[in-house]
């Protein structure tokens, strides 16, 4: 075990908006950080805002960002003593925890074990049934063969849900509602998680109708204190994914978020876990919640939790992989008002969300008394077609719910976006929309409610003419106005230094 002053500089082995948002909690905590970044990124936001970068590979992220060697190199290189793997990429791979470790790096992230543990979903079932997490009904281990899980199938009761054992993000993942599509289904779902994680095993459970997708951050430290920082409501998904995320939600009593708390609490301590998690949960129309899994990493909607608790989770997890304890209980944490989170994608909701990568030709990001914007490309760059398409997440705090969802309306019309289809239409829509304004939805929302017709002219969508102007513009600015910053990065990846020269 490790104390605070052995973490000096911190290796983000992320892109983005997440290298970003975890680069300056490091700079608050006065820690050195250090980028990396393929050749398309040479010049994105978070290869600027470190203090050192590396370039560390091609486009691919199999030859960069997933490249443990690459990125250990360069841990060495730069006298980096610890690593944050952010979330995607390497954030939930065990391997790359241990060689870490090896390496004499402190992984800010869980143990190796607990990440082994609650990735496969099969074992994690049966640890949560055995910690007493209730679990909605299925098969306890992973099934290969079509006539044995089609029996299963029937004995649960249709519908049902097959999903993959070795991963998540909706991949691999099909509903099946009548026996004679089962087969079919379980082939598609089979193939998907192979290519998707390398492993084709999937089991099958009960599909929960009209469900809510509400998860619970966790903290645990070394010295067994684990506590949970309440709830966030993830059901406004396409495609099984989330677009859209709130905290608290808008359902649970204070009862049952106290249930639900400690079943997540329960579930941390089940596998050993220390730092940041997620214990995710479906919950059904009555109330009853079931363990559906466990994200071992920082997740993408963590700003709304700091938003109504005060604390900042990245700086929570670079104490507690420094070994020390947790500075508050469970009874010193009260949630404060209500925040909504709308992920800002490069994606076209009326071709259901394809993504539409692409330059960047106008990025203006909305301000103001409780908006909050993390994005991970800026004006003049690009959406990149080789990683997920996110452009930004969009953050309101109110003092209640609606509150927070009018201030979101507002920071949705001032955003203003050109170049390429957006998510912030779609977004304005659910803002709108009775159902999300009520509470009264499910992870079906878009399936029952959206209609791209439906989607209203936004400022976020503005004519090409006046987008290119607006860029050509500022940069006769930057001419004659503002430092230039000079990328001084050879190929063979020495790293990045800043250097200015004024324009006279």
């Amino acid at each position: 075990m490790t104390d605070s002053s052995s973490i000096d500089t911190v290796l983000v082995a992320n892109r983005g908006e997440i290298a970003m948002r975890i680069m300056r909690t490091c700079q608050e905590l006065g820690l050195r950080t250090v980028a990396v970044y393929s050749t398309p990124d040479r010049r994105a936001p978070h290869v600027r805002l470190a203090d050192e970068a590396y370039h560390i590979g091609p486009a691919a992220a199999s030859e960069s960002y997933l490249d443990m060697q690459a990125l250990l190199d360069v841990a060495a290189r730069s006298g980096a003593d610890a690593v944050h793997p952010g979330y995607g990429f390497l954030s939930e791979n065990a391997d790359f925890a241990e060689a870490c470790a090896d390496a004499n790096l402190t992984f800010i992230g869980p143990p190796p074990d607990a990440i082994r543990a609650m990735g496969d979903k099969t074992a994690a079932r049966t640890l949560m049934k055995e910690a007493g997490v209730p679990m909605a009904p299925g098969t306890p281990n992973a099934v290969e063969h079509v006539e044995t899980a089609a029996e299963k199938a029937g004995e649960i009761g249709y519908p049902v849900l097959i999903k993959a054992a070795a991963g998540g993000g909706g991949k691999g993942m099909r509903i099946v509602h009548e026996p004679e599509n089962f087969a079919r289904a379980m082939e598609m779902a089979q193939s998907e998680a192979q290519n998707a994680f390398g492993d084709g095993r999937v089991f099958v459970e009960k599909y929960i109708d009209q469900p809510r997708h509400i998860e619970f951050q966790i903290l645990a430290d070394a010295h067994g204190n684990t506590i949970h920082l309440f709830e966030r409501e993830c059901s406004i998904q396409r495609r099984h994914q989330k677009v859209i995320e709130e905290a608290p939600s808008s359902i649970l009593t204070p009862e049952k978020r106290a249930e639900m708390g400690e079943a997540a609490v329960a579930a941390a301590q089940a596998c050993g876990y220390v730092n940041a998690g997620t214990v995710e949960f479906l919950v059904d129309a009555e109330l009853n919640f079931y363990f559906m899994e466990m994200n071992t990493r920082l997740q993408v909607e963590h700003p709304v939790t700091e938003a109504i608790t005060g604390i900042d989770l990245v700086a929570e997890q670079i104490r507690v992989a420094a070994g020390e304890p947790l500075g508050y209980a469970q009874d010193d944490l009260s949630i404060d008002g209500h925040a909504i989170e709308c992920r800002v994608y490069a994606e076209n909701p009326t071709e259901n969300f394809l993504p539409d990568p692409g330059p960047l030709l106008r990025h203006a990001a909305p301000s103001g008394v409780g908006v909050r914007v993390d994005a991970g490309v800026e004006e003049g760059g690009e959406v990149l077609i080789h990683y997920d398409p996110m452009i930004s997440k969009l953050v309101t705090w109110g003092s209640d719910r609606d509150h927070a969802i009018r201030r979101m309306r507002r920071a949705l019309h001032e955003y203003e976006i050109a170049g390429m289809h957006t998510t912030i239409p779609f977004c304005q829509f659910a803002m709108q929309h009775e159902a999300f304004c009520s509470g009264q939805f499910s992870t079906h929302f878009v399936d029952t409610y959206f209609d791209p017709k439906a989607l209203h002219p936004s400022n976020a969508t503005f004519d090409l003419y006046a987008a290119l102007a607006a860029v050509s513009e500022a940069h006769a600015r930057s001419e004659t106005d503002t430092p230039e910053l000079t990328d001084t990065t050879p190929s063979n990846g020495r790293p990045w230094r800043r250097r200015r020269r004024h324009i006279r």
